[in-house]
């Protein structure tokens, strides 16, 4: 993106929230619920963010001049930010191409992206275009040889990190998407044709790409429309993954390898026994379970319970570079978001993904520059002021 772009976006749109409401716009109301919404009566969602807000941070002055160093290494490679992109399933509904634009992004500025087993889009196009930093995450099949094949797959397309999603043993509700008429196949309403014809710019592309599907999964479903593998990722896909499934696929995977979806020290525990290279702490954005508690208080808890014996990654109510911060200053090493780049994406078409890295990268460079901290590792621990460190 020419520094002229980014002069004129980030004037426009210089925090997240401004490519959300950019977004909203542009994007047809189906797709947009399926996008911002989570489930329940969504406390659970409004829990993270809240809880994210109160992580506080005291500044340390007087430190002369330096320009803060984002660069971080994970897992035996070197990434220009300590925060990626997370796994969207569907994207295509949200943005045609979106996984293709974000990898792309991912490549220019040397950050991960991870690519959904049911992304609209499959490992051999994603593969190429966001080269050595490609990670992929698995909903695990419930036939053996199935998850066999999508791990060569994303081996020999370059993808290095396996992400284990841990937190979906069935679909959640999601009742503010079902309102909208969300479904796969989707139910076509004359006001669902109506609403789409009033944004041409996702209308035309949809038009031009045809709707989206889980492509990586047609090859094992042996069709290739919605309703087809719709019912192949429901009765094929995912279910209650054990320990011994994870030991399985711990054995077969010779890369790094997360689990995503921590929330209790003691499965921690017994993931780090089984060898995983990486605790996710997660609670999938709070799209699956709207009693759980904000991923950001479990956090420094999971992280006292690793102590250092695997890496520990994050998502989960993060929408700006100083929620990037407020993570790393409670034990994480790598931070990703999710709907922050779907957002851009959806805003700003081709240009979003670089316009959200660039607005998270100032934020983060801005704000430890604020907290005086050159480094990464200079980031403090929060605090409960009047109180002492916050645990």
């Amino acid at each position: 993106m020419s520094d002229g772009r980014l002069k004129r976006y980030m004037a426009r749109y210089p925090t997240i929230s401004d490519l959300r409401t950019k977004a909203k716009t542009r994007m047809p109301h189906v797709a947009w619920e399926y996008l911002d919404s989570a489930t329940g009566d969504e406390r659970a969602m409004a829990q993270n963010t809240a809880r994210m807000s109160e992580v506080l941070l005291i500044p340390r002055f007087m430190k002369g001049a330096f320009h803060p160093d984002l660069s971080t290494t994970l897992f035996g490679r070197t990434y220009n930010a300590p925060f990626g992109i997370a796994p969207v399933g569907g994207g295509g509904l949200m943005w045609p191409g979106v996984e293709h634009i974000l990898a792309r992004s991912a490549a220019r500025y040397g950050i991960p992206y991870c690519l959904s087993t049911v992304a609209t889009q499959t490992p051999e196009t994603v593969g190429p275009l966001v080269g050595d930093m490609g990670w992929f995450q698995l909903y695990c099949p419930r036939v053996g040889e199935i998850t066999s094949d999508l791990l060569l797959r994303a081996k020999d397309q370059g993808f290095t990190t396996l992400v284990v999603t841990a937190d979906v043993p069935v679909g959640s509700r999601r009742e503010r998407a079902t309102r909208a008429g969300f479904g796969i196949p989707p139910r076509v309403t004359p006001y669902m044709v109506f609403d789409a014809m009033r944004k041409p710019r996702w209308t035309a592309r949809t038009l031009r790409r045809g709707l989206p599907k889980c492509l990586t999964l047609a090859k094992y479903a042996g069709v290739n429309d919605m309703t087809g593998l719709s019912n192949f990722v429901r009765t094929r896909l995912g279910g209650n993954l054990s320990w011994d499934y994870l030991k399985e696929l711990r054995d077969e995977w010779d890369g790094p390898l997360t689990l995503k979806g921590v929330l209790h020290p003691d499965d921690a525990e017994q993931a780090i026994s089984i060898g995983v290279d990486g605790i996710h702490v997660s609670n999938h954005g709070a799209r699956q379970f709207d009693g759980v508690p904000a991923a950001i208080d479990a956090l420094p808890v999971v992280a006292r319970q690793v102590n250092g014996r695997a890496r520990i990654l994050f998502d989960s109510g993060v929408r700006s570079g100083l929620d990037v911060i407020r993570a790393l200053s409670l034990g994480a090493e790598m931070v990703l978001l999710g709907r922050a780049f779907i957002f851009g994406v959806a805003a700003l078409g081709k240009y979003g993904g670089d316009h959200a890295i660039e607005i998270l990268l100032a934020e983060m460079k801005t704000d430890m520059s604020q907290l005086g901290c050159a480094s990464l590792k200079d980031i403090p621990a929060p605090t409960d002021i009047g109180t002492g460190p916050r645990t």
